[in-house]
């Protein structure tokens, strides 16, 4: 598996029909589940195995406002999977910088 997406139930099930695994959640505890189970954080016998995680995992703005503190912990670890943001359905959360402004902002160039 390479990918996987936590988000709305819609937006799971649209990136299920191109192949790609993921949770629906509707609040933080689902979401913080389903996060730790995917890093290989939980101490549960329902832990995916190393070999099993993602390369990458796609959250939603929303999702990843709920799990900011968690995601900031993981990837000052350096460990996989690559987390990346996408916005939710309802849109680009004002006052939050687009993947494209994180780019030009590190390396000056427009993507």
């Amino acid at each position: 598996m390479e990918y996987f997406v936590i988000g709305e139930r819609e937006l799971v099930l649209g990136f299920m029909l191109v192949g790609v695994k993921g949770s629906a959640v509707s609040n933080r505890q689902e979401a913080l589940d389903s996060f730790l189970r995917i890093t290989g954080q939980d101490s549960s016998v329902s832990r995916m195995p190393a070999e099993a995680r993602p390369k990458v995992l796609i959250l939603t703005e929303d999702v990843a406002d709920m799990l900011s503190d968690e995601i900031k912990s993981w990837q000052m670890k350096g460990n996989a999977p690559l987390i990346v943001e996408i916005p939710g359905l309802q849109g680009h959360i004002p006052g939050r910088k687009t993947l494209s402004d994180a780019i030009r902002e590190a390396i000056g160039i427009q993507v």
